[in-house]
């Protein structure tokens, strides 16, 4: 079935992050795949590098490893057949690179429900559906 999971997550919006997290278990748990959590941090504007503390990039990375760390401990699932990954930069284009460099066959993205003003899906969550060279599994909340 699927032997490489990959899971996007906005850690400022855990509960879209959920439903996917769950489904991407289960998926692995029928097929004993390996799952890996993708957390992109997005690039700082330079206007606002005057603003900030000279190690913000550091701080911010750290953070997301602790949040992503969290969200590994409610996984029901061996040490060994999960792992994490941090990015800064866009966030579709490194989300459909790691699912590319780390040989993932499927995508499991959490997403909001439909509404007008975001069309079906999140602007990244359509980009990766439309990009990705694998499977992707859009879960709603």
């Amino acid at each position: 079935m699927f032997n490489k999971i990959l899971v996007p997550i906005d850690l400022a919006e855990i509960e879209i992050a959920a439903p996917a997290i769950a489904a991407a278990c289960e998926l692995a748990v029928l097929s004993n795949g390996l799952l890996r959590l993708i957390n992109v941090q997005s690039l700082l504007p330079v206007t606002l590098m005057d603003y900030v503390p000279p190690d913000y990039d550091a701080q911010q990375k750290g953070n997301a490893e602790k949040g992503l760390a969290r969200m590994v401990s409610t996984v029901n699932l061996p040490a060994e057949r999960i792992s994490t990954s941090v990015h800064v930069g866009g966030i579709y284009p490194e989300i459909l690179s790691e699912a590319e460099n780390w040989g993932a066959d499927l995508i499991v993205i959490g997403s909001h429900r439909p509404a007008m003003s975001r069309f079906l899906l999140g602007s990244n969550a359509k980009t990766i559906v439309r990009h990705a060279t694998c499977s992707v599994l859009v879960v709603r909340k």
